[in-house]
């Protein structure tokens, strides 16, 4: 059967494993009686890589599954749109790869192990995160394979004619422009310190109001487009910014965590130098212009996921076209 057919079939297993993954939270080992893991790595050769269920989760996923299946691996994708059931469903086995972003996770797994009220260990410092994210994931069964090159992080974009009358270029510039901006972002982002609380303290940006379009929606983009607010909050991967004239500013401080593109897999089924090899033979050529290039082909040009992973791995040659 072909990747593509075998993703679809197990797609229409969704909500069969669903109610699988809800199952083993509840019935599987406590964190607390795992102990010290002292196995080996396992290498299971027919390997499920699950999906978050957005554009660039698909995308990754298939790209995975790509490089694991040029490996000799079987490799199947399942679409989980809840990291509350895919990543129990992850330590139990039941999936085996998925594609992460290691600042996001890291505090995910701080919260999930040590309170809601944890302080983060995410942090702009890429390899604290990564010493952080580690800790916390191995007492699970899971493994964190190496970041490559792609980050997808929150990001900050203005009209290119505001950029131009007012030259800017960072986030640097536009504190020092003094402007009264209206931010176009979600309503979290009144409080979250990475939004208007960090644009205020870390670059000190006059941030007059949160306009609550959400995050990077259309809605968002056209507000700041006719003038209506001054800024919008996206994502470093957001392809479709020149279509509403925008360009980002960059976060030359580093107010962002480092949500580094990472492979998390189970540690018993997958964890072992092939699968390691397979997937980081990606790290070495995807960068975050390639991610948010392949975003706009599946978003605005309706590609399909599939193709677009097998177009860009065969370009990079990483596998042979055909």
């Amino acid at each position: 059967m072909t990747l593509l057919l075998r993703a679809r079939a197990r797609r229409a297993l969704a909500g069969l494993f669903l109610l699988l993954a809800a199952t083993a939270c509840t019935t599987g080992p406590s964190l607390e009686n795992q102990g010290e893991v002292t196995a080996p790595p396992g290498d299971s050769k027919e390997l499920t890589i699950g999906s978050a269920g957005f554009t660039e989760s698909d995308l990754l996923a298939q790209m995975y599954a790509l490089l694991l299946e040029r490996a000799g691996y079987s490799a199947d994708i399942i679409s989980v749109t809840n990291r509350e059931i895919y990543e129990p469903a992850l330590e139990s086995g039941q999936i085996d790869v998925v594609p992460e972003y290691a600042a996001t996770f890291a505090d995910w797994l701080n919260a999930k192990a040590n309170g809601a009220d944890a302080a983060p260990v995410g942090s702009p410092d890429l390899a604290a995160t990564m010493k952080a994210l580690r800790a916390l994931a191995a007492p699970r069964g899971l493994m964190v394979l190496d970041p490559g090159r792609a980050v997808d992080q929150n990001a900050f974009a203005v009209a290119a004619s505001y950029a131009k009358e007012h030259g800017l270029k960072t986030l640097s510039d536009l504190g020092r422009a003094k402007l009264p901006v209206r931010i176009a972002a979600g309503d979290e982002c009144v409080q979250r310190p990475y939004c208007a609380p960090g644009l205020k303290k870390t670059y000190g940006i006059d941030i007059v109001a949160v306009d609550p379009k959400g995050v990077g929606t259309t809605q968002a983009k056209q507000a700041v487009q006719n003038g209506q607010d001054q800024m919008v909050l996206t994502t470093t991967t957001d392809a479709t910014l020149d279509q509403f004239g925008l360009v980002l500013l960059a976060d030359d401080k580093k107010l962002q965590n480092a949500d580094y593109v990472v492979p998390v897999v189970n540690r018993a089924r997958a964890g072992s130098a092939g699968v390691r090899d397979a997937l980081g033979r990606l790290n070495t050529v995807l960068t975050t212009a390639d991610l948010a290039s392949m975003n706009e082909q599946v978003d605005s040009w309706r590609r399909l996921p599939e193709d677009v992973a097998r177009t860009y791995l065969e370009s990079k040659k990483l596998i042979p076209k055909g």
